[in-house]
């Protein structure tokens, strides 16, 4: 069994976004950060939520899988280079560019001078080729410096409620491959 850290962009995942009905699905096994800061997203702020969620996901099981989106896949990759944790997978969705022209003012302050170092865990980096927030190869770069997989899959978006993904099954079967090895 695996215990799921769900890592949401700014504002967090409304209802119809994938991220919230995998947590749905999953049940107790899943476990959403709460940053005081969703909407003036404080770096610190959400790396200490990130570390809260793993502590009570490895306390349900020893193998974690952190699901992240957009802002979200910045905290991650922060918090895995603090931590350096054993038994953790990321799965990190749409990785917003921290240099560019629409990534968003209220995140400025604390998340744009962010290094891009290998993460310390097997990954995955799933983007899309119409992606509003990052064009495919700033993506494909971030990935290359993260050596995290990449999977380019076509034109989603930005993978939001927006893009009409429901619950995305394509996506639970990326990360159940990860998960697998």
């Amino acid at each position: 069994m695996t215990a799921y850290v769900i890592i949401p962009g700014i504002d967090g995942s409304d209802e119809r976004h994938w991220q919230s009905l995998w947590e749905n699905l999953w049940g107790a096994s899943a476990v959403r950060i709460a940053p005081a800061s969703w909407s003036t997203p404080d770096l610190r702020d959400w790396v200490a939520a990130v570390q809260a969620a793993h502590a009570i996901a490895s306390e349900r099981d020893d193998q974690v899988a952190l699901v992240a989106h957009s802002l979200g896949c910045w905290a991650a990759a922060e918090w895995l280079d603090l931590a350096r944790p054993d038994g953790v997978t990321a799965f990190l969705v749409a990785p917003p560019d921290l240099r560019g022209p629409d990534f968003p003012r209220e995140a400025a302050s604390t998340f744009t001078e962010l290094p891009v170092r290998p993460l310390p865990c097997r990954s995955l980096m799933v983007a899309s080729d119409d992606d509003p927030y990052c064009a495919p190869a700033t993506s494909a770069s971030i990935a290359r410096r993260w050596q995290a997989q990449q999977l380019l899959v076509g034109s989603h978006g930005h993978f939001n409620s927006d893009s009409g993904l429901g619950d995305w099954p394509a996506g639970r079967e990326l990360l159940h491959t990860l998960l697998d090895g």
